[in-house]
């Protein structure tokens, strides 16, 4: 189901771009620098449940792509570094770059489930 509506909220970023059809309900609004979709209901009509959604998000961790670039007498190679990142701390690993405790470039953002890992 959650990949149905990220499919869905892509899809309307996507014809964003050429303008959405009239009969569409959605709307790509704008705030603070970022285009967004506000969601209402799930696939099946539903009203989210606040307490379904916050117990899925502290089990989420995230894996961080990094790339970094080493220095070094002999010219440097690039490396990446795979960051494993509870949901809780993801705000909190962004905040470093921006504080300069860690450098590199954010590559991908991949979202995972600890407990599904055999």
């Amino acid at each position: 189901m959650k990949d149905d509506i990220n499919r869905k909220v892509i899809d309307i970023f996507s014809r964003h771009k050429k303008e959405l059809p009239p009969e569409s309900t959605e709307q790509v609004k704008f705030y603070a620098g970022f285009n967004y979709v506000r969601l209402d209901k799930d696939n099946n009509g539903k009203k989210f449940n606040p307490a379904h959604l916050k117990k899925y998000a502290e089990g989420c961790h995230y894996i961080v792509r990094v790339m970094r670039e080493i220095k070094d007498e002999v010219g440097g190679e690039t490396v990446l570094y795979n960051y494993d990142v509870p949901n809780k701390d993801l705000f909190k690993f962004i905040k470093s770059f921006e504080d300069a405790v860690l450098d590199g470039t954010i590559i991908e953002i991949d979202k995972y489930f600890p407990e599904g890992l055999a």
